[in-house]
């Protein structure tokens, strides 16, 4: 369904596959997007692909997000602040997980999307008000996995910023919800993780909906949880009922 009047979309992690699933959600709605990424070779030609405007950006460098919104402020500024950039390199379990490597996570998952929040609320309150923010979560934050540890408590920490950021942001007319989503079947995890696999199939067994979920699968409640202007500081669960096991 087309937006009533075209917003400007700000996706980070957008070289990503999940990134630019979501990219293709808001093009499809009529929306412009700015795709960010820290690879600016691959944000460049993601954007390109897709008729995206392409943004290299370090969301761990305060200046750096600051100076991204002051260009963005013309003609229109942004409407819509998809918190996407993620990464998921760190395993190990709590008696093992250095704290370097631990932290290494926590800046990127859990600092950068504060960065990118609060530089986002300064430009929409500038603007007058107004505007949603989308975080990516995962049901991680509620459902622990061996080894997962570090990853997962950095997506709980997401959860909490936007229940942070909702409840002090209403005032300005600003939204702020997550979308958490169990596996996601990126174009890395199909090839590590192929349909019939035995890892494939024991991630299966947890789900009551009988798979992982595909990119197409959470792009639209990211796009829906943009435009729904009664609904914040909401994590909604986008996991074929794996919360539920």
């Amino acid at each position: 369904m087309s937006s009533p009047t075209p917003r400007t979309v700000l996706i980070t992690g957008g070289a990503g596959g999940i990134g630019q699933g979501i990219a293709r959600a808001f093009i499809a709605a009529g929306d412009h997007v700015v795709l960010a990424d820290r690879d600016a070779d691959a944000v460049t030609s993601a954007a390109s692909e897709l008729g995206a405007t392409p943004l290299p950006l370090d969301i761990t460098d305060a200046a750096a997000v600051a100076s991204a919104f002051s260009s963005l402020s013309e003609p229109s500024g942004v409407d819509v602040l998809v918190n996407n950039a993620g990464i998921l390199s760190v395993h190990g379990a709590v008696t093992e997980l250095t704290p370097e490597a631990y932290r290494s996570i926590l800046d990127v998952n859990v600092v950068g999307t504060f960065t990118v929040t609060q530089a986002f609320a300064r430009h929409r309150i500038a603007a007058g008000g107004g505007g949603a923010i989308v975080n990516i979560s995962s049901i991680g934050g509620r459902q622990p996995t061996p080894g997962m540890g570090a990853y997962e408590s950095s997506k709980a920490a997401v959860d909490s910023v936007t229940r942070w950021s909702a409840i002090e942001l209403a005032a300005h007319g600003i939204r702020v919800n997550a979308v958490a989503p169990g596996p996601v079947l990126t174009p890395m995890l199909e090839m590590g993780m192929p349909e019939g696999s035995p890892a494939r199939e024991a991630w299966s067994s947890r789900i009551p909906l009988g798979d992982l979920a595909k990119i197409s699968d959470i792009a639209p409640a990211v796009v829906f949880l943009a435009g729904a202007s009664h609904i914040t500081g909401v994590s909604l669960a986008v996991d074929g009922g794996q919360l539920l096991t």
